[in-house]
């Protein structure tokens, strides 16, 4: 069996289960071993009931004391229990196992294993397994059980009963990498990585898994990066860009001054498109820095100079805004560039007539989606492209624009706060500016890390600040990868809160699995203030800008990486009014309060970025993700960061010595396909 080989091929998997394993993206053998899991069920020690912490899946061991209770509907019948140690008592419930009655009436000691969450009458064990008697927890204590990512119908037996399979039928005895780079980096053997990252015996087993397999898909993309730059380095520059006067004259007449960082990356950018080559750079600033500006000034330039640039946004909601905004701006400033808009909801004849005015160059500066790659679309002489990182523009790309007509210079923004240590690895094929101050205007977002207590308190003062004109966000994660609990959070969160703060104020909802048009009309309302509070998932990460929004509240702020929670951040501090965020947490330990006291203490993302890599452990590894940043498998950069830089330090070795076994290296002909 070879990993080009259909999943039909493995035992067990007939059409039906074929076209599921598709929908989850897995279409051969060797897609399913990659088919990493997203966690682990962990078998830990029971702890005392007395320290059992909400919102977790803990073990406790105890005696069940009282009477075993049945309660309810017929449909919907409760199981309860109460079980008792030295430190305290902990209420338990299952639903519709009305069967649990008899066998657990005799009394005795039991270890049970689930979530505890709290409700009014305080903490409570849902639904846990039971060990019964307790000594047979000691069969599964330490284990580490695979969960992996599903869709509807398929479940998470079917898949690990595959993937063993395909591993029992591959030849995992051929290693790729040089035993001497192996060695060196104390890595794990492939076969025994790619084992140990399904099936781990241990935790020490899961970690050396999968340092190794993170090793190889960190060395494959940086050589593949700077396989690229080498060919970017050597690309002739077609559109010699010069700086225009009137660039200068604008900026003189803006209402505000630039600062001198975003003054020396225009210098930087200027330069580049004069140049003898093509540009390729990235603009690194954090959240409100005043990167788009700089694209303005960048654009308007091209423009000047009689060719065209676009700028690609993430969603159409804000390819509209940017839209908004430049021409209003220029309008202000009677500057005569034409500006078009171009989305895919756009209507055939407003597309067509869009087609026109940028095919024949009457349009100068395009904002759009991907639609602005269209095979439809013809530009008359495209000279810059202005990307983000969501957007991480491909070769493919970069190639559809040089097919009509010249290589486009490209610019990347990115308010991802990165130490510059791990972007110039990233980035390794891209130029890098900074804008490392904020505009002298810009008033400090106040912080406060705070517990599930003080919820009511944060709804008064929302209230509070909506009474006021203002609006607010509230971020929910997911409490769990699924679809279905995800959309079911929110929407519940959202429901419940509207039923707290009354009719007068509009809640609404937004998570990653509605049409991109409905979280496009959500955030449009929102921007139009006919939405006062706005429950979402991290999906708003990536969101317009709302000046007026003026409080984050984050719950379970303990869930997610200091990055992360820097960028959600960033969505509110963006107009005149001071701005609010409020970090809850349901953690108790000690650990969890010192990294969300950085953020409290600071609104610097480069120093967050720094300081959540030194606080990092290798018990994160089984969290939430931390970024998502470059969408790697199982690499994360900011907890991985050791190894990005062990995988920099392997590139160096082998970059003169490319052999046979590169080609081995999974992923590395596909990276170059998916980055700039």
């Amino acid at each position: 069996m070879i990993e080009q080989t259909s999943i039909k091929e493995i035992k067990g998997i007939g059409e039906k289960t074929q076209k599921l394993f598709e929908k989850v993206g897995v279409s051969t053998v060797g897609d399913l071993i990659r088919y990493y899991p997203r966690g682990y069920d962990v078998y830990e020690d029971p702890v005392p009931i007395s320290e059992v912490e909400e919102d977790r899946i803990q073990t406790v061991t105890g005696a069940i004391f009282g009477r075993v209770q049945v309660s309810g509907t017929r449909n919907m019948q409760v199981t309860t229990l109460y079980v008792k140690d030295l430190t305290g008592s902990l209420k338990v419930i299952w639903f519709r196992m009305p069967f649990l009655r008899n066998t657990l009436a005799r009394g005795g000691v039991i270890t049970l294993r689930g979530r505890v969450v709290r409700k009014r009458d305080g903490l409570v064990m849902e639904h846990p397994e039971i060990f019964y008697p307790s000594e047979k927890y000691g069969d599964k204590l330490n284990t580490l059980q695979p969960i992996y990512g599903l869709t509807a119908g398929l479940t998470n037996n079917a898949v690990a009963k595959a993937v063993r399979q395909a591993l029992d039928g591959l030849d995992l005895s051929k290693e790729v990498l040089p035993d001497e780079l192996r060695m060196r980096y104390g890595l794990a053997e492939y076969n025994y990585a790619v084992r140990g990252i399904h099936f781990p015996e241990d935790k020490e087993v899961f970690y050396h898994a999968r340092e190794r397999l993170v090793f190889d898909e960190f060395l494959a993309f940086i050589l593949s990066l700077r396989k690229l730059k080498d060919k970017n380095e050597k690309l002739e520059n077609e559109y010699v860009v010069g700086k225009k006067p009137e660039v200068d004259e604008f900026i003189r007449r803006l209402p505000f001054r630039l600062t001198n960082a975003q003054s020396k990356v225009w210098r930087e950018i200027a330069d580049d498109m004069a140049s003898d080559t093509v540009m390729s750079r990235l603009v690194q600033g954090d959240v409100g820095s005043g990167k788009t500006i700089v694209a303005v000034l960048a654009l308007m330039n091209v423009a000047l100079n009689g060719y065209q640039g676009a700028m690609m946004a993430p969603t159409e909601v804000l390819a509209r805004q940017h839209y908004e905004s430049i021409t209003r701006l220029f309008e202000e400033y009677e500057i005569k560039i034409k500006v078009e808009l171009l989305t895919g909801s756009m209507t055939t004849k407003e597309k067509r007539r869009a087609y026109d005015r940028i095919e024949c160059g009457y349009a100068r500066i395009i904002i759009g989606t991907h639609a602005l790659i269209q095979d439809r679309v013809n530009y008359d002489c495209l000279a810059l492209v202005v990307t983000d990182e969501q957007h991480r523009f491909g070769v493919k790309q970069r190639e559809t624009f040089a097919r009509k007509g010249g290589m486009p210079h490209v610019l990347v923004m990115s308010a991802t706060p990165i130490p510059r240590t791990l972007a110039i690895i990233l980035y390794g094929d891209l130029d890098i500016s900074v804008i490392d101050e904020l505009p002298a205007n810009r008033l400090p977002i106040k912080n406060c890390v705070v517990d599930t207590g003080y919820r009511k308190t944060a709804y008064t003062f929302m209230k509070k600040q909506v009474a006021e004109g203002r609006q607010c966000y509230i971020i929910c994660p997911m409490v769990e990868e699924s679809e279905h609990l995800e959309v079911e959070n929110v929407m519940d969160y959202a429901a419940s809160l509207q039923a707290e703060l009354g009719n007068e104020i509009v809640v609404s909802y937004l998570h990653g699995k509605m049409r991109q048009s409905e979280k496009d009309d959500i955030m449009e309302r929102f921007g139009k203030n006919e939405i006062q509070i706005l429950v979402s998932t991290t999906v708003i990460e990536v969101g317009i800008d709302v000046p007026n929004a003026t409080v984050m509240m984050i719950e379970n702020s303990e869930r997610f990486g200091l990055a992360q929670l820097h960028q959600l951040r960033g969505r509110v501090g963006r107009g005149k009014y001071q701005s609010y965020c409020i970090f809850m947490s349901s953690s108790k330990s000690k650990e969890t309060k010192e990294r969300l006291n950085i953020l409290n203490q600071s609104n610097d993302g480069f120093k967050i970025a720094s300081e959540d890599l030194r606080l990092r452990g290798p018990g994160d590894l089984f969290g939430i993700r931390q970024s998502g940043l470059m969408d790697f498998r199982l690499g994360d950069v900011y907890q991985d960061a050791k190894i990005l830089q062990m995988a920099n330090e392997a590139a160096d070795m082998l970059e003169t010595t490319e052999n046979e076994w590169l080609k081995n290296l999974p992923n590395y002909e596909g990276t170059s396909s998916v980055i700039i």
